[in-house]
This record gives C-alpha cells, sequence and structure tokens, in this order.
C-alpha cells in the first residue's frame, strides 16, 4: 500500500461563480455523502431541500432503515451590519430567492467532502460537512476566510420520517430539548431517537430555547413526481456563536453514543481525507488520478457494512465480515442484482478485495431455494426472492473475483452452493424458473411479478412481464454452466453433467433465440401464449459480452450494429428501439407515467460497460470504445456531483432521471474506463 505522505492527491470538481450562480446552475446539482452504513445527508447546492430524501442527517437505524432526523438547518449570519441567509429555502407559494442563492462564490467537492464558499459583504465564509464513516454522527464546519467577524445564527429543524415516506403532517408538538453541559439532545417526538447536538465555540449558552414553526416547505421536484410535497418543520431553538478571521465554528450530530461528538471536529475531517486517499492508494494505478479516480471514490458511497442484526450474529459467529451495496441513492437499499453487476466495478477495479469477497460471502448466507435476495426492505431483516437473474449474476461476480484474485479457497467454499444453485433451477423453484426440459432453456413467469431487470410495476400492472424464456437470462445461465464446468474441473470434480447441460443451451438458444426478420435476437421466446417477441432491447448484448457467449460467432456483428444504431446514446443504451409502440422517449410525471417510460426506451448507463466487452470482442479498439464514454463523463459535473445517475431520457438532451447515484451506473463507468485505458 502506497504511504499515507505519498498518496494520491484527492480530485477535486467544482464550481466558482465570481458574481454568484444562476439559480439552474445550483438548484439541479445535488450533494451527497455517506457513512458506510446505508446512511446519508443530501441537499441542494443552493441550500434547498426539492425532495423527500433531502435531509443534513438520515441515518440508517436498525428496525427503522432511513430515517429523516433533521431536515435541515437554518443558517443566519450577521456580517458588516446586514443579515445574510446562506440557504436558499422554498416556501409554498413562493420562490427560492435568487440573491440567497447569490451568495455562494463557489462549491466543490474536495474529495467526497462538499465545500461551499460565500461572500458575505466583505466577509468570506467557507462551509463543510462530513459524516464519520462507519458512524451515525455529522459535522458541519464553517471556517472565516477572511473580514470583519460574522455572527452565526443556525436553527436545527428535527423531524421523524422514513426517508421514503409521506412528508411530516403540520403539529402544535413541540421538539423536546435537554440541556446536558456542552450537549443539547432534540426529538422530533416522544418515539424519535434522540439527536445528540454540540457546537464547539467558547461562545457562552450558545443554545437559545426559542421555538419555530416553518412556514409550509415546498419540495419542488416531489410535485413534479405526484407526491405530497408539503412541510411544516418545527425548531425549538437555535445555536448562536461569533466566528473571526482564521476561526472555524463546528457543529456535531449524532445518534451513537455521546462519546462520538468528544473529538475534535477539525481532526475528523483531515482522518476522512486520509481514509480517502488510502482507497485512491488501494486502486489499480491508472484510477488513481483523473475521472477514474472521482469514480473510486464515487464508488466508496455504495458499499456498506449492513445493520441488519442477522448479519450481525453471523459475521460474528463465522469470524467474517459483512458486505453490501446500496443500488442507489436515495431511495434503494441493498438489491442483489444491482450488487452482482456492480461487484467487479465496485471492489475489484478499487484494489478492495476483501469487501469484494465479504459480499459474496454475505450473499451466499442468504441463498434460499437455489435464489439469493432481489433486495431487503429498508428497516427489515428477511430478503425478497421474486427474481430470476440475480442469482445467475452471483455466477458472474465469483467469475470475475476469482479470475482477479486467484482466490481459491474462497471458490470452493462457494462452489457447493452454486452446485445446489444450479441444482434447484434444474428441478425447479420459486416464481416459476426452473428449466425446460424440452430444450435445457431456463424458463420464468409467475402471475403479478416482475423477476427480469426491467421490473417496473404499479398499481399491480408490470409493465415488461417478459414472461417465458428471456435472452439475458438464458445467456446468463448458458455462462453459469461453463462457469460451473471450468469450476469443477479446476477443483478435480467431474464437469461433464455442467458441459452436457451447456450444449444442449447453446444448441437450443441460437436455434430459438435467432429472428431472421430483424436480423438480431427475439427479447424473449416462448412467452405469454406462446408467442415470441421481437421487440429490439440491450438484453441481447448479453449473449455476446459475457465471458462465455451463447451467441454464434458469425451473428455478433449483425446483433451489435442493430443496437448501436436504434439504442446507443452518449449516456448509455436505451431500453426499447424507437418506432415499437411502447416507446417512451422522456421519463417524467407521476409513478404511473414514470413506469411506464423505466423499461420502455429510456436510456440506462450501466449497459455501457457491456455494450463496451461486447464492441471490444468484434473491434479491439480501445480509443473508440473510450469515446463512448464521454457523456458519462461530462454528465459528472451535473445533477448528483460527482456522481453518475440511475437513469436518462432517450433523445437529446437526456435529461438525468431517477436517483442521483446509481451502483451500477458507476461501477461499469470505472470498469470500463479502466478497460480501456490507453497507456
Amino acid at each position: 500500500m502506497t504511504p499515507v505522505d505519498t498518496a494520491p492527491s484527492l480530485p477535486r470538481l467544482g464550481f466558482e461563480w465570481p458574481h454568484g450562480p444562476g439559480l439552474s446552475e445550483v438548484m439541479t446539482r445535488e450533494w451527497l455523502v455517506t457513512n458506510g452504513r446505508g446512511g446519508y445527508a443530501s441537499g441542494t447546492v443552493a441550500g434547498c431541500n426539492t425532495r423527500r430524501y433531502h435531509g443534513l442527517f438520515t441515518p440508517n437505524l436498525p428496525g427503522r432503515g432511513r430515517t429523516v432526523l433533521l431536515a435541515r438547518l437554518a443558517e443566519e449570519a450577521l456580517a458588516d451590519g446586514q443579515t445574510f441567509s446562506l440557504s436558499a429555502e422554498e416556501h409554498v407559494g413562493g420562490q427560492p430567492q435568487q440573491e440567497r442563492a447569490g451568495l455562494l462564490r463557489g462549491f466543490h467537492l474536495e474529495g467526497l467532502i462538499p465545500v461551499w464558499d460565500y461572500a458575505l459583504g466583505p466577509s468570506r465564509l467557507r462551509r463543510k460537512l462530513m459524516m464519520v464513516h462507519g458512524q451515525n454522527t455529522l459535522f458541519v464546519l464553517w471556517e472565516h476566510v477572511s473580514g470583519p467577524e460574522v455572527r452565526l445564527r443556525l436553527r436545527p429543524f428535527p423531524v421523524m420520517r422514513p426517508h421514503d415516506g409521506p412528508l411530516s403532517a403540520p403539529t402544535k408538538e413541540e421538539p423536546i430539548v435537554r440541556m446536558q453541559g456542552p450537549l443539547v439532545e432534540l426529538q422530533a417526538t416522544p418515539e424519535a431517537p434522540s439527536l445528540r447536538m454540540r457546537l464547539y465555540s467558547q461562545c457562552a449558552a450558545p443554545f437559545v430555547g426559542l421555538s419555530q414553526a416553518s412556514p409550509p416547505m415546498f419540495f419542488r421536484t416531489e410535485q413534479r413526481r405526484g407526491y405530497d410535497h408539503q412541510e411544516v418543520q418545527r425548531s425549538p431553538g437555535y445555536f448562536e456563536c461569533t466566528v473571526r478571521a482564521g476561526e472555524v465554528l463546528a457543529l456535531g450530530i449524532t445518534t451513537d453514543e455521546v462519546w462520538a461528538l468528544d473529538r475534535d471536529p477539525v481532526q475528523a475531517f483531515e482522518l476522512e481525507l486520509e481514509r480517502e486517499r488510502k482507497l485512491l492508494s488501494r486502486a489499480p494505478a491508472e484510477a488513481q488520478t483523473g475521472i477514474p479516480a472521482r469514480l473510486v471514490l464515487a464508488a466508496d458511497q455504495f458499499i456498506i457494512a449492513p445493520t441488519r442484526p442477522m448479519d450481525d450474529a453471523w459475521s460474528h459467529s463465522v469470524g467474517q465480515d459483512t458486505r453490501s451495496v446500496i443500488a442507489g441513492y436515495h431511495w434503494f437499499t441493498d438489491w442483489g442484482r444491482d450488487t452482482m453487476i456492480s461487484h467487479a466495478g465496485l471492489t475489484l477495479s478499487t484494489g478492495r478485495y476483501r469487501e469484494a469477497a465479504a459480499i459474496l460471502r454475505t450473499f451466499q448466507h442468504y441463498v434460499k431455494d437455489g435464489l439469493i435476495p432481489n433486495y431487503f426492505p429498508d428497516g427489515e431483516n428477511e430478503g425478497v426472492y421474486h427474481t430470476a437473474d440475480a442469482t445467475l449474476w452471483f455466477f458472474h461476480a465469483v467469475d470475475r473475483y476469482v479470475e482477479t484474485t486467484g482466490d481459491e479457497a474462497l471458490l470452493r467454499d462457494l462452489f457447493p452452493t452454486l452446485a445446489g444453485i444450479v441444482e434447484r433451477h434444474q428441478k425447479g423453484t420459486r416464481f416459476h424458473i426452473g428449466v425446460d426440459p424440452a430444450d435445457g432453456l431456463l424458463r420464468q413467469g409467475a402471475e403479478g411479478y416482475q423477476l427480469t431487470w426491467m421490473d417496473a410495476k404499479v398499481d399491480g400492472w408490470v409493465v415488461t412481464p417478459r414472461r417465458g424464456k428471456a435472452v439475458e437470462i438464458n445467456a446468463l445461465w448458458f455462462n453459469a454452466l461453463r462457469l460451473m464446468a471450468m469450476w469443477a474441473e479446476r477443483l478435480g470434480g467431474d464437469a461433464k453433467g455442467y458441459m452436457g447441460a451447456a450444449e444442449r443451451v447453446y444448441g437450443a438458444f441460437n436455434k430459438r433465440f435467432w429472428n431472421p426478420a430483424t436480423g438480431c435476437l427475439f427479447d424473449v421466446v416462448d412467452g405469454e401464449d406462446g408467442r415470441d417477441d421481437p421487440a429490439i432491447r440491450p438484453n441481447q448484448v448479453f449473449a455476446i459480452s459475457l465471458r462465455f457467449p451463447v451467441l454464434r460467432r458469425e451473428r455478433w456483428d449483425g446483433v451489435l450494429k442493430i443496437v448501436h444504431d436504434q439504442l446507443l446514446t452518449p449516456v448509455g443504451l436505451r431500453s426499447l428501439a424507437p418506432g415499437h409502440p411502447d416507446y417512451k422517449a422522456k421519463y417524467d410525471g407521476d409513478l404511473r407515467a414514470r413506469d411506464a417510460a423505466y423499461h420502455q426506451g429510456t436510456v440506462w448507463g450501466w449497459l455501457i460497460g457491456h455494450y463496451i466487452d461486447a464492441t471490444l470482442k468484434v473491434n479491439p479498439d480501445i480509443q473508440a470504445a473510450r469515446a463512448l464514454l464521454v457523456g458519462l463523463e461530462h454528465h459528472l459535473e451535473h445533477e448528483g456531483v460527482g456522481q453518475i445517475s440511475e437513469i436518462f431520457d432517450a433523445t437529446e438532451p437526456y435529461q438525468p432521471r431517477g436517483c442521483i447515484a446509481q451502483a451500477w451506473s458507476v461501477a461499469e463507468a470505472l470498469r470500463v474506463f479502466l478497460k480501456t485505458h490507453v497507456t
């Protein structure tokens, strides 16, 4: 490992506005900090919350899940005889005030730490925040850079609601306040966890107990998404203190024990930056600078130690780490499919091999009836298993791990589990997932369930049911059988059964899935009512991209040309070709409208990884492949700053949509950035 004093420099990503920004520049850009436990803080660069998920403190609490405990901190500054508000809060019936956002002179990410620079008349103030890795603790720090003294008033607005639940209803109930020396404990309701806060200052009696109810706060993104979008918040008082040039003021917030705040906040920031430099030091040399370095840090925000008691009990009993992956911020939990697809990019491309092994062992522990969980609901212990492909991606993740690390010991430990998975698929398991004895292909489908990655469902309507034999499911199934044959031989076992099953799948696949009318592959064969689906979708790329391609070589060029001409965009692949009756060019509106478009044209960034894998098999032009990533590179400056969004509109300007930070988008971009690295 590279010594800390010679570790790579942290990448900086930011913006400067000598005369203040335009409101749209700071209202549409969002920041995100995380703590490695699933908790986070997030908001807009403007300091205005536009989503229910925005909040200064949203820890992941055992038994509760992600819970917004501190909606915001109203920050006012008295400088040079004027009062300035550092946040551009938006109230019902009003607009965020341009002059408030106009106080900003710059915003940047120092590593993963967001930093704001403000002009308060002749005074300059810098603000930054971070969450302590592995703790439910957050620090906010204000540094007086230059100019006359500034008196800061910091008013916390505690709430108590699930981060994806309804906004709080108006109430006259005052938050509970307890003073214990330098600590102030707040509870939004008697049932809420205690929010311990400490102002690090020499000010006498810095907390003033003067309650206040906000005007109805307006969440514009939630309104556009068709959800409730107003919330009245209550504050029991405020902190107030004066800072002078060269001084810093810090506020600590935690739900952990009191000792979490018994530390120097400045040192806490330094330790976080040191942790991030170590992350870069562990990554391959070509990932320690530039865009790959930014993606290495972005990847860190998805890898978590789960808070489920079952995980803790298991890890302690066997002496193993537990790790999982948050699929996306803000609303996804840890999902099996997303974890396995993003596994290589998040862990192997970043040099985090121990955590890579821990993720595989954690999901091995949850295998049930030959399936890994589709996802874990927020705050619950048990997984939900309705997925036909997540388990097959497990084989893919194991393959890339073993190929990279040579860890045969883990392969030996996993092999019986993997063999049991194959056996259950051959016999049949839940949701009619099983091998068709007539041809050896894998079929799936149950009424009311969405079992593939194209899984939109709203009000009982499964938008893309894809029941039958889906193209990527069978590409993954063939790949898994070939991997099992290879591993059985490597471990001294019998590979004949796996090879025989794979050969049968290969013959049936190439006979059944080829569609001469389109010159590419059917998306689903033997579907509902026995029909084959000719829709041109990106799922056929996996028949080429995986280690063991199931599609005959002479058909690769034609398939990739169709995908290139009809699905490729600067930010990923469309989920459905234009011209199809169900094609939707834009993902917007209420839940039903969005889900109707989710896999019906909407662009998915993660698919660019497998598209590049496939194209390099046909044409090993590294520079041409790298050029396909320029759109995602530019995207890092928009939406979730330093992150890659979940999805994009299917036509120009390819507006980012969905989650502002998605694990498989980041992971696949990083993986193929490194794969296309030119020395």
